[in-house]
């Protein structure tokens, strides 16, 4: 007989689970509000400007594929992403020259200078409401924990049948 998962977490771990959860709901949420107020630029808005600037190329662009690997979204989501992005110019799309497949995502002026003068007002926003929260005691030991988590191999699991 399999255990339940209920058996395999534990009462602590539960918690543990519950209180991130809830600390990064309200976290993002009201860094997202103040961004939005601030800039007029959503989260996934700055999201991709960021990594774009942080990511492209000498020729200031990246591949489509590239930029989803980067964010860890699907591509399905970046694309809608990037067609919102496009129609208001903080992103431009071209056919990829480097082999004609795909396409390049380009930061457009108007994109750098929206990730610029959203910025300052951004890290802000986390500073109030995140990190000046935190001592240096516990700055370091999230980093530590991210680096537990993120550096870990990825079991193979199956997926389970959905019918079950």
């Amino acid at each position: 007989m399999a255990e339940s998962p209920d058996a395999r977490i534990s009462a602590h771990a539960r918690q543990a689970w519950a209180a991130y959860r809830r600390l990064r709901e309200r976290v993002d949420a009201e860094v997202a509000r103040d961004l939005e107020r601030d800039s007029g630029l959503s989260m996934p808005d700055y999201e991709v400007l960021a990594a774009l600037a942080e990511l492209s190329t000498a020729d200031n662009c990246i591949r489509v594929s590239g930029l989803a690997h980067a964010l860890h979204w699907p591509h399905s989501r970046l694309s809608r992403q990037l067609g919102r992005m496009e129609q208001r110019g903080l992103i431009a799309r071209e056919p990829c020259e480097r082999d004609g497949r795909g396409d390049d995502v380009l930061l457009t002026s108007s994109g750098r200078r929206a990730l610029d003068d959203a910025t300052p007002a951004h890290l802000a926003s986390v500073h109030d409401r995140f990190t000046a929260l935190l001592s240096p005691q516990q700055l370091a030991t999230l980093i530590d924990i991210e680096c537990a988590i993120a550096d870990r191999p990825v079991p193979d699991r199956p997926i389970r049948d959905a019918a079950r």
